[in-house]
């Protein structure tokens, strides 16, 4: 009976912020009029690239929307590329930010795969890394599945949770270089297969009670998002999420603040271009072995002819709860991240509108329950009650 009452709390908790209103979407010939185009070499993950300004990756179609009304990004695979050299890809970064009491959707058709290939649809706040991280969409190489993670300062962890779909890799400590990552298990989230299923979609609900990413395939998409025009989204009806960080050992106003998206697309690196990473399931890929002169360099077709996003929309929501700002905030200037990917430290913590002694009212009861809420979640499972 008592496993039953804290269900009911945590239930409550959740259905108190299920609503959030659509206040941004960026879709159709309007697309990238709100995303700033980095224009620079890659200085976050040391790969093999140059992101191309607005106006040459227009020339070189490298950013557009196609005869359907999608936005695609995309390698340059026309070029053939000199030992020496880097190739032109695109990195964009939303204008926009987005705070605490978000929800972002993005839909997609196709995400870049291939040897060598490194895309990114992650977000960070102004300040980075202090303000946090969160990796929605990520994968290298020739994976087969989409790996989500936060990345933060020291101080917050993730143990795994029950109350996710994914697995939790092993770094529990998010400040780490890994981060605190989740493999996703549900079929079809990255390469062939993503495009092969139609695509799909991801939400992220970044909130006071924690970060939530949620994945669909095309036939699995919820109809609430499936509809030509959501207003509105409900994340009560969306299950379990894929990957779940909890508040309770991650403090999300202490390690976040308001974040940037940001879609990119990188070559080699840090990740995808390193020893085992690499080598695993590209190291046949061509004479030498190694990621940038097998890749890289030489002609761009058929090496990166899947190397693009194809994307129908992204979608920014934002709830009525007093921890949200309720608007989305405009950066006037572009905002370029110019350190390594990796995490330094941070004490920030700041109020939202000078409601957070109602929020901590709010919110201190559902958080100490959350805490219990994989225990309860495995004692119900190991009895054979629905949960």
């Amino acid at each position: 009976m008592r496993y039953w009452l804290v269900f009911g709390v945590f239930a409550s908790y959740i259905s108190s912020v299920k609503g959030y209103s659509l206040i941004r979407e960026y879709s159709g010939q309007s697309f990238f009029d709100r995303w700033d185009f980095y224009g620079d070499y890659d200085n976050l993950t040391a790969g093999n690239v140059l992101w191309a300004n607005e106006s040459y990756a227009a020339s070189q179609k490298l950013a557009y929307i196609d005869s359907g009304g999608n936005a695609i990004i995309k390698v340059d695979n026309t070029t053939n590329v000199p030992l020496g050299q880097n190739r032109s890809t695109v990195r964009i970064t939303s204008q926009d930010t987005y705070d605490i009491g978000s929800v972002w959707i993005i839909d997609l058709s196709h995400i870049p795969f291939g040897c060598s290939v490194w895309p990114a649809f992650w977000t960070f706040g102004p300040n980075w890394p202090q303000d946090g991280e969160i990796d929605i969409i990520e994968a290298i190489n020739m994976m087969t599945y989409n790996q989500m993670s936060i990345h933060t300062t020291p101080g917050c962890t993730d143990n795994g949770s029950e109350y996710q779909l994914g697995i939790s890799g092993p770094t529990t400590d998010c400040s780490q270089p890994p981060g605190c990552t989740v493999m996703e298990t549900s079929p079809n989230s990255y390469a062939g297969d993503f495009a092969a299923a139609g695509g799909g979609v991801w939400a992220t609900q970044f909130d006071v009670s924690g970060i939530f990413i949620w994945f669909w395939s095309r036939p699995n998409i919820p109809a609430s998002i499936n509809q030509a025009s959501s207003s509105s989204v409900d994340v009560t009806q969306w299950g379990t999420p894929h990957a779940s960080y909890f508040s309770n050992t991650c403090n999300i106003t202490q390690f976040y603040t308001a974040q940037n998206l940001v879609l990119d697309i990188t070559l080699c690196g840090v990740w995808a271009g390193v020893g085992s990473n690499y080598a695993s399931t590209c190291g046949n890929a061509g004479p030498t072995g190694q990621c940038y002169e097998d890749c890289v360099v030489g002609p761009g077709s058929p090496r990166y002819d899947d190397a693009y996003f194809n994307i129908s929309y992204v979608r920014a929501y934002t709830s009525a709860l007093p921890s949200a700002t309720g608007t989305a905030t405009i950066s006037t200037h572009p905002t370029r991240v110019t350190a390594t990917r990796q995490s330094g430290k941070s004490t920030r913590n700041y109020d939202h509108n000078g409601w957070s002694a109602v929020v901590m009212f709010l919110i201190a009861a559902p958080i100490a329950v959350i805490g219990s809420w994989p225990l309860m979640f495995k004692k119900l499972h190991y009895r054979g009650m629905p949960v």
